[in-house]
């Protein structure tokens, strides 16, 4: 984008937010708050009043959305905690949002076992449950064999083909076949899709949702280790077994589970997401470092390696894959990255 087109839409953005406060467009206090991995930005209007809010600047040739709107909106009428838009306008591509602050969950974090840390992941689990249990889902798209698989290729694709130029080990096709089919065999909810601390805002002491344009309809458990086996802790076998745990037995109480429904079968369910979820992570971190050149998130790259590991030890039918990822993987994967330029940090 030129600088003069990006002058052009600032003033369109300027214009747009004037008509609908009453203001100039040169009186208005609009500053930048953030940038997107995408070609969203964020600005932060404060009004004469003093009160806030946050736009949205979302270019309609690049950015569709309406799946932010449309999920947005049925979010907050059914009583979840999501941003209220004041306006919209997506011809322009401009939203007008509650402003929550600065302030996501993960800046409330300590270490893995810190009171602080473990507090803020039960309110976050306990959000969690209000989102299954209101949000509708039939709406939202399908998250089905295909996308699982090609979230999977990432792998594939980005970690062992472009960064480290290795094939896929022989036992890679049952792996990704039954990641897939462990996944579609479980109930359905809605799924946010990247429900992390850095996704949970805090405000007012309360968590809010954002970042949900993403969201389907998927498996019950996609969430749960979105939380747990995020990008800012890893924690001990025995503090994630109890949260899902409790998770279980909470589903199972409110009908999201059906009755008979057995915690060790369900506990491979979520191993086997979280599997899935790390794998598609370890590519997206990969094609960001190549593609994007951001090279900054290959420092995460050990982190969900451990949590692969953490998924898949448990499981005897996943032997084989485990023992390619100690043989092959970790030692070419440290190779490389004691190669690569590290700069800077992915935890935010």
């Amino acid at each position: 984008m030129s600088s003069d087109s990006a002058l052009s839409r600032h003033d369109q953005l300027r214009h747009w937010l004037a008509e609908h406060h009453g203001l100039m467009p040169d009186s208005l206090d609009l500053r930048l708050a953030a940038d997107d991995a995408s070609f969203r930005r964020y600005f932060r209007l404060v009004l004469p009043g003093g009160d806030s809010r946050i736009i949205m600047d979302a270019p309609p040739d690049k950015e569709d959305s309406r799946p932010f709107v449309s999920i947005g909106d049925s979010w907050y009428d059914s009583g979840l905690p999501v941003p209220h838009m004041h306006h919209r306008d997506l011809e322009q591509g401009f939203i007008e949002l509650d402003d929550l602050g600065d302030t996501p969950m993960h800046h409330h974090l300590g270490s893995e076992s810190a009171p602080a840390t473990l507090s803020w992941h039960d309110r976050a689990l306990a959000l969690l449950d209000q989102l299954q249990v209101r949000a509708p889902a039939d709406a939202l798209p399908a998250y089905d064999a295909t996308l699982l698989g090609t979230e999977l290729d990432l792998f594939k694709d980005w970690c062992l083909g472009a960064l480290l130029e290795t094939d896929v080990p022989s036992s890679w096709p049952f792996l990704r076949q039954r990641l897939i089919d462990l996944a579609l065999e479980q109930p359905c909810t809605a799924v946010h899709r990247d429900y992390d601390a850095m996704n949970l805002m805090v405000h007012d002491d309360q968590l809010f949702m954002i970042d949900f344009q993403d969201a389907v309809k998927g498996p019950i458990s996609y969430d749960l280790v979105s939380l747990l086996r995020g990008r800012y802790c890893r924690f001990s076998a025995e503090q994630y077994t109890s949260w899902i745990s409790g998770f279980h037995q909470r589903a199972l109480t409110d009908g999201r589970l059906p009755d008979g429904n057995a915690f060790d079968h369900f506990r491979f369910q979520a191993d086997a997401m979280a599997a899935q979820r790390s794998l598609k992570v370890l590519g997206i971190f990969c094609r960001l470092a190549l593609r994007d050149h951001k090279t900054r998130f290959l420092a995460r790259l050990p982190h969900f390696l451990g949590h692969l590991e953490d998924s898949l030890t448990p499981w005897p039918a996943f032997t084989e894959f485990r023992t390619w990822l100690d043989a092959h993987f970790k030692p070419r994967l440290h190779a490389e990255l004691q190669r690569q330029p590290l700069t800077g940090s992915a935890s935010s």
